[in-house]
């Protein structure tokens, strides 16, 4: 398994790069076929692994918002939203099967202020941009800030260092994603962004191994 493992987790580093291709040159088309394949690689490579089962919903769950964000409109965006927040919710769930979250607050009070303020600053820097999707991109912040706790509660316990680094990168690319359709929109965004975001889930894939 882990052979096969290894085999979709290239084929997902490939379709990125040929993601990153069609977002240069604006290739629309060829953008619709390399997303989702980069997007399928890595829940197969979770699947595979036998990755927790809250991680594989987190898996599909982000598979699926890949799909609706390749679309401009707001519906799609929302429904991409939903779909993350739902994958979100998804790994705060495994986080607390390895540390009960009524311990959280019990965890070095660094480790749930860096993420707030990281957030706040986010949103102060979005706000403007926002217009009638300030409500959803609240609570969007609000879901993912207290996975990054989540993660670094439980690398704090445990050491578990490849879903910690996932929890990290996903943040960062969310602020790719964020600044393109609410800052500015270019390929800046995405050249790292994608890579940020692809990279997190592969490693939420593997996050079987600490």
């Amino acid at each position: 398994m882990i052979v096969v493992a290894i085999v979709f987790t290239i084929v997902c580093v490939l379709a990125l790069a040929v993601l990153l291709i069609a977002e240069c040159a604006e290739r629309a088309d060829l953008r619709q076929k390399a997303k989702p394949l980069a997007s399928a690689c890595f829940v197969v490579v979770g699947l595979v692994l036998g990755v927790n089962g809250w991680i594989a919903t987190g898996l599909v769950l982000g598979a699926i918002g890949d799909v609706l964000l390749m679309y401009p409109s707001d519906r799609a965006f929302l429904a991409g939203l939903v779909a993350f927040l739902g994958g979100h919710v998804a790994y705060v769930v495994a986080f607390t099967r390895v540390v009960p979250i009524d311990a959280w607050p019990h965890a070095p009070i660094v480790l749930i202020a860096l993420p707030i303020v990281a957030a706040a600053g986010a949103l102060a820097w979005l706000w403007r941009g926002l217009g009638s999707m300030r409500i959803p991109v609240i609570a969007y912040v609000a879901v993912i800030t207290t996975m990054v706790i989540g993660a670094l509660v439980c690398e704090r316990a445990i050491g578990w260092h490849v879903a910690t680094a996932g929890a990290l990168l996903f943040f960062a690319s969310d602020l790719s994603v964020a600044r393109d359709r609410f800052v500015a929109h270019d390929f800046v965004n995405r050249a790292w962004g994608l890579p940020a975001y692809y990279v997190a889930q592969l490693l939420f894939a593997w996050s079987v191994y600490r």
